[in-house]
C-alpha cells in the first residue's frame, strides 16, 4: 500500500514535468531559428571575397579533392626544386694531409690529417671550384658525387689571394651547374647554400642575401682581404667551404667561403663573377697571372701619425720592405721612402696601390709621387707579373 500511495502521488507531478520540458524544448527550437535566421540574413549581407574564377567566396562551394596544397609554387617548393636541380652538381672533397715532426728521441715522424669540404662542377669537362684552405697543402684529393661515384682529382691551379682552387676530374655525364650573374643579386633575395657540413652529405640550408660588398681580413699586416663578398644568413658550417651559393632561379651566385664562429648566421660567399675570372686564369695559365712591384710591407701614414713622429706629410704609404730583384727595387725606391700618389691618385691604404697596380696591369708603367729627404721626387715603376 505503502509503494501503491506513493505511486499515486507521483504521477501528477511526472506529468506536469514532462509538459513543461516539451514546452522548453518547443520554444528553444523556435528562438535558435530565429536566431540562426538573424545570422545566415546578416552574412549573407557580408561582401565575398572572389573565388578562383570569379564567383563568390568558396562557402557556397563544395571542396574537390583535387584541390592543390596551399604550399604549392611556394618557397619549401623552390628551394625542393633547387636541391634536386643543383644538389648532383655539387661534391663533396676529401683531403690528406701529411704533416712531418720529431719526437723527443729526435725521430722523424709523419702525421696523417683527414680533411672534408666541398666543391662545384662547373665545366662538362670535370673542372671543379672549390676554396684554395679546401685542398691547401694537401697530398691527396677525392671526389665524391652525390650519386656514389668517386674519383682521384688533380689540382689544376690555387689562388691564396682570392680563396679558390679549380680541380679536374675524369668521368662521363658528369653533371654540371648553371652559373648565374652576382652583379645582379639584391638584399632580401633567397639564398641557397649546398655543401657537406661536418661531412653530412648534400645538406641543403636556406636563407637571404644579407648584404653586399663585405671584406674579409686574410692577412691584415700584408693589407690582404677577400673582398666584395656576399654575405647571408643560409647556415653555412665547417665542411660547406667550396660549396655553391644558389639564388632563385637556380644558378650558382657564389662560392661559400667563410663565416663568422662567434656569431649566428653571418657567413660569407665569393661572387661567381670574380670565381668565373680566376677560374678561366687557372685553367689557362695554371695560376692567377697578377700585376706586382715587388713592395712586401708598408706604414700606412695617418694625421695621427704624422702629428706623433712629426712628419711634413699627413697621408702616404711609407716603404717598409721591398723585394731585391723587383720592379720597385730596379726603380730606385727605397725603404722610408713615403709614396704621396699613384697614377694621379692620392694613397691612404695598402689596398689603393694594390688598386692603382692592378690597372696599370702587367708591363704598364705607374708613375708615383714619393716624399724623400725633404722633397718631393717623381719615380716610374713598370708593372711586372708577381712570381
Amino acid at each position: 500500500m505503502g509503494s501503491f500511495g506513493y505511486g499515486t502521488r507521483r504521477g501528477p507531478f511526472a506529468a506536469y514535468f514532462l509538459v513543461a520540458l516539451a514546452g522548453a524544448v518547443v520554444g528553444g527550437l523556435l528562438v535558435g531559428a530565429i536566431l540562426l535566421s538573424a545570422v545566415d540574413r546578416r552574412m549573407a549581407a557580408l561582401p565575398q571575397a572572389p573565388g578562383p574564377e570569379g564567383e563568390a567566396g568558396s562557402a557556397d562551394r563544395a571542396p574537390t579533392e583535387d584541390a592543390a596544397p596551399p604550399s604549392l609554387g611556394g618557397p619549401t617548393s623552390i628551394v625542393a626544386a633547387i636541391a634536386r636541380d643543383v644538389g648532383p652538381s655539387v661534391v663533396k672533397i676529401s683531403t690528406l694531409r701529411e704533416r712531418v715532426f720529431y719526437n723527443f728521441f729526435f725521430e722523424r715522424m709523419v702525421q696523417r690529417e683527414e680533411g672534408l669540404g666541398s666543391g662545384v662542377i662547373f665545366d662538362p669537362r670535370g673542372y671543379v671550384l672549390t676554396n684554395y684552405h679546401v685542398i691547401e697543402k694537401a697530398t691527396q684529393i677525392g671526389v665524391v658525387l652525390s650519386d656514389g661515384r668517386e674519383f682521384t682529382a688533380r689540382v689544376v691551379g690555387g689562388d691564396y689571394y682570392t680563396d679558390l682552387a679549380v680541380l679536374q676530374v675524369k668521368g662521363d655525364s658528369l653533371p654540371v651547374a648553371r652559373l648565374g650573374d652576382s652583379d645582379a643579386l639584391q638584399v632580401g633575395g633567397l639564398a641557397v647554400a649546398i655543401g657537406n657540413p661536418f661531412g653530412f652529405d648534400h645538406t641543403v640550408t636556406a636563407g637571404v642575401i644579407s648584404a653586399l660588398g663585405r671584406s674579409l681580413p686574410l692577412d691584415e699586416e700584408q693589407g690582404i682581404y677577400l673582398e666584395n663578398l656576399i654575405q647571408t644568413d643560409a647556415p653555412i658550417n665547417p665542411g660547406n667551404s667550396g660549396g655553391a651559393l644558389v639564388d632563385e632561379t637556380g644558378a650558382v651566385v657564389g662560392i661559400n667561403t667563410a663565416i663568422i664562429p662567434q656569431a649566428q648566421g653571418i657567413g660569407f660567399a665569393i661572387p661567381i663573377k670574380t670565381a668565373r675570372k680566376i677560374a678561366s686564369e687557372i685553367i689557362e695559365y695554371g695560376k692567377v697571372r697578377r700585376p706586382w712591384i715587388g713592395i712586401t710591407q708598408v706604414w700606412a701614414i695617418t694625421p695621427e701619425v704624422a702629428r706623433d713622429y712629426r712628419l711634413p706629410v699627413d697621408s702616404g704609404l711609407a716603404v717598409v720592405s721591398y723585394v731585391r730583384q723587383s720592379p720597385a727595387a730596379a726603380a730606385g725606391l727605397r725603404r722610408s721612402d713615403i709614396i704621396l700618389s699613384a697614377g694621379g691618385k692620392r694613397l691612404r691604404t695598402i689596398a689603393d696601390l694594390r688598386e692603382a697596380v692592378n690597372s696599370a696591369g702587367i708591363g704598364g708603367r705607374l708613375d708615383l709621387e714619393v716624399y724623400r729627404d725633404g722633397r718631393v721626387v717623381k719615380v716610374t715603376v713598370t708593372v711586372g707579373e708577381a712570381p
